[in-house]
C-alpha cells in the first residue's frame, strides 16, 4: 500500500508530523484495510457523516473498544477551502487518521484514479492497493463496524498479533516440557550405562 504513496508526504494527526520516508510509510500502511476519506469539514453532508466515521473507526481501533486495533488505517484527503478548516476539523477526528497536506495535488489524481465525483466518498483498498469497495459510505451508514470483517477477508490480511501469540504459545510449551524431556533423557541414558556395566561384569565373572 505504500506504493501508493511513494514520493508524497502523509500528515500525521497526532503530532502534526509528515510521514514520508518509505520506511516510514510501510510501517503505517502495509497490511492493512486502507480508507481514503474524501470530505470536507464545511461540507453538511460530510459533517453528518464524519461523526458516524469517527464513532466507526474508534469502535475498530480505540483500546477502550477493543482489545487490540484492527488493521484499519485511514487518509483523509481534503476538499477543505483553506488549511485552516482542514486543521480544524482534523483536530475534532481520532489521532491515528493520517491526512493528504492541504493543496497537495496529488489529491486530484487520487480523485480521477478513484472515480471520486462528490463527497463524502470512503474508498476501500487492501493493502496491494486493489479496490475492494469504490464507496463505502452507504455501507458504514447501513452495517457499521461489523464491514471492516468482510474487508478483512476480502483483503486477505495476515494477522501478525495472531502470528506473534502463536508464536509464543509454542515457545512457552517448549519452555515447560524442555526440561522434562532433558531428565527423561537424562535418566534413560543412566539405566542404558548401568545395565551396559552389568552386562560387562557377568561376561568377566564368566
Amino acid at each position: 500500500m505504500a506504493a501508493l504513496f511513494t514520493g508524497k508526504v502523509l500528515m500525521d494527526n497526532r503530532e502534526k508530523d509528515e510521514v514520508e520516508t518509505e520506511r516510514e510509510l510501510g510501517r503505517a500502511l502495509e497490511n492493512k484495510v486502507l480508507l481514503l476519506y474524501f470530505g470536507s469539514g464545511q461540507c453538511p453532508r460530510c459533517r453528518q457523516f464524519s461523526l458516524l466515521l469517527k464513532d466507526f473507526f474508534l469502535r475498530l481501533t480505540d483500546e477502550f473498544y477493543v482489545e487490540r486495533a484492527s488493521q484499519l488505517v485511514l487518509v483523509y484527503v481534503s476538499r477543505d477551502e483553506t488549511e485552516e478548516q482542514q486543521s480544524a476539523f482534523l483536530k475534532t477526528m481520532p489521532k491515528r487518521w493520517l491526512a493528504l497536506p492541504f493543496g497537495d495535488a496529488f489529491k486530484r489524481e487520487l480523485e480521477l484514479r478513484f472515480a471520486v465525483s462528490e463527497v463524502p466518498a470512503v474508498v476501500v483498498l487492501k493493502p496491494n492497493g486493489e479496490v475492494i469497495v469504490g464507496n463505502a459510505v452507504e455501507e458504514i451508514q447501513r452495517i457499521g463496524p461489523a464491514c471492516f470483517r468482510n474487508w478483512q477477508e476480502a483483503a486477505e490480511l495476515v494477522d501478525r498479533n495472531f502470528l506473534l501469540a502463536e508464536d509464543f504459545d509454542n515457545q512457552t510449551r517448549r519452555s515447560i516440557t524442555d526440561p522434562i524431556r532433558r531428565l527423561k533423557y537424562k535418566l534413560e541414558k543412566t539405566t542404558e550405562e548401568k545395565n551396559k556395566e552389568k552386562k560387562e561384569e557377568g561376561e568377566e565373572s564368566s
